[in-house]
Order: structure tokens, then C-alpha cells, then sequence
């Protein structure tokens, strides 16, 4: 199932079933938006007649309370960087002011001279949890969605820690929906710019799985349903200017795509 949160032709935003796209989420004419009640973490109820999904304007797929992102869980991306792979997660904060959806601008802003695109599976949590077991992770995963960790890497680098690095406005890209029956054990993640390959990796690659991850940060903190976890990124990242249009595609999930804009 694919849920997604979207803003209808009068103005007012809710959640979705979205039906009809293609087995890798490419959107054709025909696919459509069915309304539901509420929010996404429980029994659906259906509250419309389906709608034309061409009709609506996507928005992220959820607001998260935080973002809990991964470092260094490809070992081809901690080399590229001349980084070791971390004896245990490396864990990191995105604010959820970071967060657009598809289409939307990543602004750039004017303190950095080199911003770079990270693509990257996200989790998005279903319930309200802590100290899961392993066995118990897909109790707890309401499904994924697509996202870019946008990282002004020259500030990652002068500044010691990332909260500055990771955490502009605009700088966590999600969507374009969260697809709730995925095996995340072997996808492939890929980013393009202006249709230039320049990321090509698979999750079957990640140092640490979803299931690891997802038990090993709810035993350091408390999830709520909504938050996001990125599993981390691929070998390839490179910046990315002002005019950019960049890509985030994962297998029978779907793309992302965003604008790059020097912030105003």
C-alpha cells in the first residue's frame, strides 16, 4: 500500500491511498488518490471517492517529531570520505524544519560554498516505542519512503559536530509516499542530477540493516509514530548548485525529485 499526504484543489491537506502507478512508482495518467480519515497510524478509513492523483499536489509524507539519521552505513561512502566504518551507528539529528516534500525547493544557503545530495531509504515509524528486540522491528515500521540528506559538507567538516551541516531548512527531502509492503533487505538506491547517474548503490550493501538499526536507536531513544530514520547513503555524493534538479529513486518505491535554489 502506498500512503501519501497531499494538499487537495481546495486547499486542504490529508492523508491517502494511492493506487494505479507503475511496480517502480512511476506515475501514469490513470493512477488515483483514494482520501482517508484521520492519520496513517491505525485502521484506515476510507472518506471519498477516489480522486485523480494528478489533481492533488504531494506533500511530504509525514511531519516527523525528529529525524534520526545514520553515518557512515555504507563502508564505500565512509572511504570515499576517508572515514572509517564506526564500531557501533553513528547517529545524528535533522529538526523537522528540514523537512519539504516532492517538488519542493532545497534552498541553498549562503554560509556554505559546497552542498551535496545523499540519497537514501528512510524508515517511517508507525507507533509509539522503546527498547524494541530485533524480531520485533516490523511490528513497530509503518513503511519507507525516499529521501535526501542534504549536507553542506564544507560546514560538516570546519564545524566538528553536524547539527549545523544537516540541519537547514529544507534539507531532508522526503516522499513522494510511504509504501507499507517493502522488503528493505535489497533495494536499489540511486540520485541523479539533471539526469546524470551519480549515485548507484544497493541496501543490500548497508553495514547495519533496518531491523538493527530501528531496535539499536529505540534502545537509546524513544520513537513516536511519524519519526524518520535514514539508513544512510550510498558512495557517489557530489554538490549539487543552484538550478539542479536532483532525483532520489529506490526500487519499487518511487522518486523524488527536488530543485536546488540559492536561497533568497
Amino acid at each position: 500500500m502506498r500512503i501519501a499526504r497531499y494538499s487537495g484543489p481546495d486547499g486542504s491537506v490529508g492523508f491517502g491511498v494511492v493506487d494505479g502507478v507503475g511496480p517502480d512508482g512511476e506515475i501514469v495518467d490513470s493512477a488515483t488518490l483514494t482520501p482517508v480519515a484521520g492519520h496513517p497510524f491505525g485502521e484506515l478509513e476510507v472518506s471519498g471517492p477516489p480522486i485523480p492523483l494528478s489533481g492533488v499536489r504531494l506533500l511530504a509524507p509525514v511531519l516527523p517529531s525528529k529525524i534520526v539519521a545514520v553515518g557512515r552505513n555504507y563502508a564505500e561512502h565512509a572511504r570515499e570520505l576517508g572515514n572509517d566504518v564506526p564500531s557501533e551507528p553513528m547517529i545524528f539529528l535533522k529538526p523537522s524544519t528540514s523537512v519539504v516534500g516532492p517538488g519542493d525547493a532545497i534552498s541553498l544557503p549562503e554560509q556554505s560554498e559546497r552542498i551535496e545530495h545523499e540519497a537514501e531509504l528512510a524508515v517511517v515509524i508507525g507507533r509509539l516505542c522503546s527498547e524494541v528486540p530485533i524480531r520485533r522491528v516490523p511490528e513497530v515500521v509503518l513503511g519507507y519512503t525516499c529521501a535526501n540528506d542534504v549536507s553542506a559538507r564544507d560546514l560538516q567538516a570546519s564545524d566538528g559536530q553536524w547539527g549545523r551541516a544537516k540541519g537547514f531548512d529544507t534539507f531532508c527531502p522526503l516522499g513522494p509516499w510511504i509504501e507499507t509492503d517493502l522488503d528493505p533487505a535489497s533495494l536499489a538506491v540511486r540520485c541523479t542530477v539533471n539526469g546524470e547517474l551519480r549515485q548507484d548503490g544497493t541496501t543490500a550493501d548497508l553495514v547495519r540493516g533496518v531491523p538493527e538499526l530501528v531496535a539499536w536507536i529505540s534502545n537509546v531513544m524513544t520513537l513516536l509514530p511519524g519519526d524518520v530514520i535514514l539508513t544512510g547513503t550510498p558512495a557517489g555524493v557530489g554538490p549539487i548548485v543552484d538550478g539542479d534538479t536532483v532525483s532520489v529513486s529506490i526500487s519499487s518505491l518511487g522518486t523524488l525529485t527536488n530543485r536546488a535554489v540559492t536561497r533568497a
